[in-house]
């Protein structure tokens, strides 16, 4: 595992209970709009097999993820490979789904290699990423960092954050967060995936996040 890879992981083992009144709502929405029911064939692009469970009844899921699970994964598949290289024939599945997943591909042409692999293996997709003018920054749950440059926060995340206080990471492990995040903004997210239906999840009035809801091109 990369230093930068288990930076994440202690992110993601520390929001975990913290993500799930968003992800249970935002499951629900993706469940409605999709009509999605047990035998409808979904492949979860960087998820966990926890996300899951906030479905009273879950798809059949496949999971693609860059490192073997770490817990148990249920009835469902568990796939190692790149999200920019889906393993996978054209329209493989019937939804491309994908949760906070584009923020930690820090590389563009890598995203933009994503984005089109999401809709070349999904008769549909559906892929969601915060966003980045939302006041508070959503791995570290601190408001405003996430707008200063990347070298005060590496001086402040430590110390100034609630994940910070709470894990105490090193310097590695902050610089290993930093060096694979980038949130994306509206017009990021349009341009990955121009034809799609980008949709605003709001907090307090504001827009938390985006997900591009389409259909494939082929």
């Amino acid at each position: 595992m990369t230093r930068a890879t288990a930076s994440r992981a202690g992110v993601f083992r520390f929001h975990r209970p913290l993500a799930r009144y968003f992800r249970r709502r935002r499951l629900q929405v993706f469940r409605d709009r999709f009509q999605v029911g047990p035998q409808t064939r979904v492949l979860d692009v960087g998820g966990y097999a926890y996300y899951w469970s906030f479905l009273d009844e879950p798809p059949a899921v496949t999971i693609l993820n860059i490192e073997p699970p770490v817990e148990g994964t249920g009835s469902f598949d568990w796939v190692v490979a790149d999200a920019a290289r889906l393993p996978f024939r054209d329209n493989a599945f019937e939804i491309v789904f994908s949760n906070s997943l584009l923020e930690h591909i820090a590389d563009d042409a890598a995203r933009e290699a994503f984005a089109s692999e999401a809709r070349r293996v999904g008769r549909h997709y559906c892929v969601q990423t915060p966003n980045r003018w939302f006041p508070v920054e959503p791995h570290l749950l601190t408001p405003f960092i996430h707008f200063f440059p990347a070298r005060l926060q590496r001086k402040l995340v430590r110390n100034f954050t609630v994940w910070g206080w709470l894990t105490r990471p090193d310097l590695a492990e902050v610089s290993g967060f930093l060096g694979a995040t980038r949130l994306l903004d509206g017009a990021e997210m349009r341009k990955l995936f121009p034809r799609a239906n980008i949709l605003r999840e709001r907090f307090l009035g504001m827009t938390k996040s985006f997900i591009a809801v389409g259909s494939s091109e082929k």
